[in-house]
């Protein structure tokens, strides 16, 4: 019997690519690609580590401390300690429920409707009416909040603008920093952030077709309908956008405040922002202050969890 000569590979045959060799090559190489292709971007992932995670890290675990500014040679682990206080400390649950109700207020109500009812208007309205509408408007966002503070102040004092002009109409006047705080802080909030709204809505209107408002006019649908029936819906994923964004600004609107009331008086105009503030800086408790910001964090993660809940469902 003869033996078989062993058969040998010539340099033209290529190899299995599905046999474990060419396969964890393939890998590797993948691997490689993958690394060199995020090289580029590592130096802005190291950075938002360091300056961004890094501090909120930090933030949660002194949030569980005794951590004071002044006057304490090392703190001590605390636990749940400092939340279970904030729920216990009336001024905390005053501060949440005015921070709800500046937030409905100025954000869901005011900027919101406003800012909508602005864009509806300036797309009837002439090119001069729309140029000087406009500039008012974004003349008052794009202004330093600690500027825009001052002039809502001198607008609501006692000798203010506000007062002056119900004098000239003989009308009563009051002290409306003190009479109804929480409502002249809504509405310099207002005033100063329809902007964004505006924007937004005008661009969401300018997408929808002439064909299908004509269409509805030509149909004899008023004007209401028309915006309840066909606009609102059309530009629904632009409605939850702008709620989610302006309801987390407002929920971090700290200088507006302090400028025009520093949260008073007695507190009635003091939300999570002022009273955290005071809680840190003023009383040097910096654990407790923390632990006010991160129950402040969750309360605008839960809103932005429903608007995200309302935008995936839509079609």
């Amino acid at each position: 019997m003869t033996a078989t000569a062993p058969q040998h590979a010539g340099p033209g045959v290529r190899k299995d690519p599905a046999s474990p060799a060419a396969g964890s090559g393939g890998r590797s190489g993948t691997v490689r690609r993958s690394l060199f292709r995020a090289l580029p971007v590592s130096p802005a992932l190291v950075l938002l580590l360091l300056f961004l995670a890094g501090p909120i890290v930090y933030c949660v675990v002194i949030a569980f401390t005794d951590l004071q500014l002044t006057g304490q040679a090392q703190e001590s682990f605390v636990g749940f300690d400092n939340f279970t206080r904030a729920f216990r400390d009336e001024a905390f649950l005053n501060a949440v429920w005015l921070t709800l109700v500046f937030t409905v207020l100025s954000s869901l109500i005011g900027q919101n409707t406003l800012g909508l009812a602005l864009a509806s208007l300036m797309r009837r309205a002439s090119k001069p009416v729309r140029t000087l509408t406009g500039g008012i408007v974004v003349t008052a966002w794009v202004l330093p909040e600690v500027v825009a503070g001052f002039l809502l102040y001198a607008f609501f004092r006692r000798e203010g603008t506000l007062n002056a002009i119900l004098d000239w109409l003989h009308l009563p006047s009051q002290n409306w920093l003190f009479t109804l705080p929480i409502l002249a802080v809504s509405f310099a909030n207002v005033w100063r952030g329809t902007a964004f709204s505006m924007l937004v809505y005008s661009a969401a209107l300018s997408e929808i077709p002439k064909e299908v408002t004509e269409a509805a006019e030509v149909d004899g649908a008023s004007g209401w309908r028309r915006m309840w029936h066909i606009t609102l819906p059309m530009i629904r994923r632009s409605i939850g956008t702008n709620l989610m964004l302006n309801t987390l600004q407002t929920l971090s609107v700290f200088g507006l405040i302090w400028v025009m009331t520093r949260g008073g008086p007695s507190g009635r105009s003091q939300t999570l922002p002022l009273f955290m503030y005071e809680q840190a800086f003023q009383n040097s408790l910096i654990g407790y202050g923390t632990a006010v910001a991160l129950l402040l964090l969750l309360i605008g993660s839960l809103f932005s969890v429903v608007y995200l809940r309302l935008l995936r469902t839509e079609v």
